[in-house]
């Protein structure tokens, strides 16, 4: 083993080979997905070698120049009392070194916050460390890597957490050495070794940290959206308080700002922001982020987010303190489809001149809609955005397991895609001369019935602005959406804020909903006001295995193996993404060879090396096993030729998770389900499948009325052939009895899309859902639930 430190003193790098005591092991651990450690003891006693120093520079390579080991000592050596000789005592120094990414974990790394959607692995690793800093190792050779669904960097984690966390959900390993960064697909190096060839070590089973074999899985996830709430009251031109009949699903703790930046530092946060600016015309003044022009060529001079913006619950996008001159143009606040150009823009403001004037213009999805705003010059204005979408999570969550088939070891993906979902948007300015309650001018109040599930967030896209933005504000306000139907028929969006913005009510969740209206903003008398939300619950799927089952069965035995747990990475915020994750682990639970971990010991593997990662092909009595390598141990023995040996731990998806951790302890509110959904078997070589349980939700159902004791309703979708629309008055017990129901809530079933539903009372609620011609037939997942607060007539 051929060790050189370099002590940061000019003199380059210095061969410390010959004081390697190996009295003590002198090691290299290699551990999946983590920083890698060498540790070991030197002795300089009667060298002229000088003592190692704090960030020494280490290089450790075999006899063959194979390198191991590239790193830096993260501590001062620490002299260890080994006796005493004729020259007095004799002291060895303890080393420890830690691989190339300690240069990343050393910087803060809290600021990391937002979640990446719909992203490579390989790119968001590359990005990770871009974000703190671009030129402490070489990216340029991360590969592309695998799809992901949903990321969240945890606050305050290290690099190498975060990092670790993206390789372990792409079932991928990351490596730091010889100062460049890589990511490789697990799989992609493969060994193939026999109990002949070394020292093979099976682990019996553990029932402290290995499983028995599981056909029939139960997992909770997060609290997720659930029913589309549709509310309906009529103002009095005095009440401003109207209390909801639900609990609007809110975002969590800490997840409602995405971006907040006063621009109030000396330099841009480039944990943030990403700055593409080669004339020079971008900088931070007194008046916040000042641009002075660009090179006249769409998305060449910009200002964009590290993260993607989820198109999903309801959105608000804030340029606070905006000021623009003449002879301005380009687009503020753009949320793009796609590169930053004006085509795939699916909503900012175009900012551009026009008689002289400068106006400011809402873009949605690349053209200029609603009424242009005169921007004048020497004032100062707030410009909003404001989006809502039924559905919160657009993005689908995306698990991996490696399945170990006749054919050899395979990755296989579970989950993944987006869902469609239309948007409504809201755009307005505002200016901050005018007095806190002066109403805000609306430029814009519309939707699209399709949308992209992310968009990238480029706050300033510069042809040739000149101004300056004070702040720029990117919250997630939960998925509330308030709608008025004056008694002529006109129809507005109300927009939520606080009492200060201009805007018209409040929207707050707590044991109930409420919406308070402000000061000369209530309903006048006879005005419809719709509230539409989502409502929330936990997030639980069942999924069992029925071939493993019966085979299980046989001989009488009981077939049934249950396991019930939590996923914790990557999250499962959804019901679907339950039901994937729960594929997943069934793809290697029902293996006879689950949660089989080991070790296996081998000496000088000549013309290989072996890292955390790489595949096991291991044969012993005639029969072999496929395990992913989860630590290395290299150890010197001190002799003559080189003896190096590998200490290598292995463990499949069930012992020790890689592309999806559990846990098993579940959340204590979920439903857990009476019967598991079942599995189909899929292609050759593949695993078993999801059937179709479901059909879509009624996202898109509007409700209208009263009018003559009914409420009128459009479904949103045409029903399947044979099917219809079934409305209860509880969210349950869907599909049980026919045209009238022992229960009494059955209200009606329509086969057309436009139905009316009759009510009797001011105080009403309904629940509805589509459903096919399957015997027993399919319905949509959540309901659609109407409550109304009217007179009946």
């Amino acid at each position: 083993m051929r060790l050189t430190i370099d002590n940061l003193d000019g003199l380059g790098a210095i061969d410390y080979s010959a004081a390697i005591d190996c009295s003590e092991p002198f090691e290299i651990e290699r551990t999946l997905n983590a920083p890698s450690v060498l540790k070991g003891l030197l002795c300089l006693a009667g060298s002229t070698l000088p003592t190692p120093v704090r960030r020494g520079r280490v290089v450790v390579s075999d006899e063959a120049g194979v390198v191991l080991f590239t790193g830096y000592l993260t501590t001062e050596p620490v002299a260890v009392y080994a006796g005493e000789a004729s020259q007095g005592a004799v002291y060895r120094l303890a080393v420890s070194a830690v691989s190339d990414e300690w240069l990343l974990d050393k910087q803060s790394s809290g600021a990391l916050v937002g979640s990446t959607v719909g992203g490579l692995s390989g790119s968001l690793v590359g990005t990770l460390a871009a974000r703190l800093d671009g030129n402490a190792l070489v990216t340029s050779g991360i590969a592309a890597g695998r799809a992901l669904g949903v990321f969240e960097p945890a606050t305050g984690a290290s690099w190498s957490e975060n990092a670790g966390a993206v390789a372990d959900a792409a079932y991928s390993a990351y490596r730091a050495l010889n100062g460049a960064l890589s990511l490789s697909e697990a799989t992609t190096v493969q060994h193939r070794f026999s109990d002949g060839d070394g020292t093979l070590a099976i682990a019996g089973l553990k029932t402290a940290s290995v499983r028995e074999l599981a056909n029939d899985v139960t997992v909770t996830g997060a609290e997720e959206p659930s029913a589309y709430w549709t509310e309906l009251f009529v103002g009095d031109g005095t009440t401003s308080v109207f209390d909801l009949a639900g609990e609007p699903d809110a975002p969590g703790a800490g997840k409602a700002v995405l971006i907040a930046d006063p621009f109030s530092r000396a330099l841009i946060n480039q944990t943030v922001w990403v700055v593409t600016d080669p004339g020079s015309h971008f900088a931070l003044t007194g008046a916040g982020f000042t641009f002075t022009g660009g090179n006249g060529l769409d998305g060449q001079t910009t200002l964009a987010a590290w993260d993607a913006l989820e198109l999903g619950g309801t959105v608000l996008l804030e340029l606070g303190s905006v000021s623009l001159a003449a002879g301005s143009a380009g687009v503020l606040g753009g949320l793009y489809n796609g590169p930053t150009e004006q085509a795939n823009c699916f909503a900012g403001f175009n900012i551009r001149q026009s008689g002289g004037e400068t106006l400011a213009v809402p873009l949605v999805n690349g053209v200029e809609m609603g009424t242009p705003f005169n921007v004048l010059a020497g004032h100062l204005y707030t410009l909003r955005i404001h989006l809502n979408s039924p559905e919160l999570l657009r993005v689908k969550q995306t698990f991996y397991a490696l399945l170990d088939t006749t054919t050899g070891a395979s990755v296989q993906q579970f989950g993944g895609g987006a869902a469609a979902a239309p948007v409504s948007l809201v755009f307005e300015a505002r200016d901050l001369g005018e007095a806190s309650n002066t109403p805000v001018t609306v430029l814009y109040d519309g939707a699209v019935s399709s949308s992209p599930a992310q968009a990238n967030v480029v706050a300033v896209n510069s042809l040739s602005l000149s101004g300056s933005i004070g702040s720029f504000n990117l919250s997630r306000t939960g998925t509330g959406w308030v709608r008025s139907t004056s008694s002529t028929g006109m129809q507005w969006t109300r927009l939520v804020g606080t009492s200060t913005a201009g805007v018209d009510c409040s929207l707050t969740s707590s044991s109930t909903g409420r919406v308070t209206f402000f000061v000369g903003r209530v309903p006048a008398a006879g005005e419809i006001v719709q509230v539409s939300y989502r409502g929330r619950q936990r997030a639980v799927a069942r999924v069992a295995d029925p071939a493993s089952l019966a085979a299980e069965a046989a001989g009488g035995a009981v077939g049934s193996a249950r396991w019930l747990g939590h996923v914790v990475q990557p999250p499962a915020r959804s019901q679907e993404d339950c039901e994937n994750a729960a594929q997943a682990i069934l793809s290697f639970a029902t293996n006879r060879a689950a949660a089989v971990s080991g070790r296996y010991v081998a000496v000088n593997l000549t013309g290989t090396d072996i890292w955390p990662g790489d595949v096991l092909t291991l044969a012993a009595n005639g029969s072999s096993l496929n395990a992913i390598v989860r630590r290395v141990t290299i150890s010197q023995q001190g002799a003559s030729p080189e003896v190096l040996t590998y200490q290598i731990a292995f463990a499949n998806d069930w012992a020790e998770g890689l592309g999806i951790k559990l846990s098993e302890t579940m959340e204590k509110d979920a439903l857990l389900p009476e019967t598991a959904l079942d599995l189909v078997d899929g292609a050759a070589g593949s695993a078993p499948t999801m059937p179709v349980h479901v059909l879509e939700n009624l996202q898109q159902m509007t409700v209208t009325g009263p009018g003559n004791g009914a409420l009128n309703v459009d479904a949103g979708l045409v029903p399947p052939v044979g099917g219809g629309f079934e409305v209860r008055r509880r969210d349950g017990g869907f599909g049980v009895g026919t045209a009238t129901s022992s229960s009494g809530d059955l209200v009606l079933r329509s086969p057309v899309r436009g139905f009316s539903i009759p009510v009797s009372a001011l105080e009403e609620r309904f629940f509805v859902r589509m459903y096919d011609a399957s015997v027993p037939p399919l319905y949509s997942r959540f309901s659609a639930a109407i409550s109304t607060h009217l007179p009946a007539s």
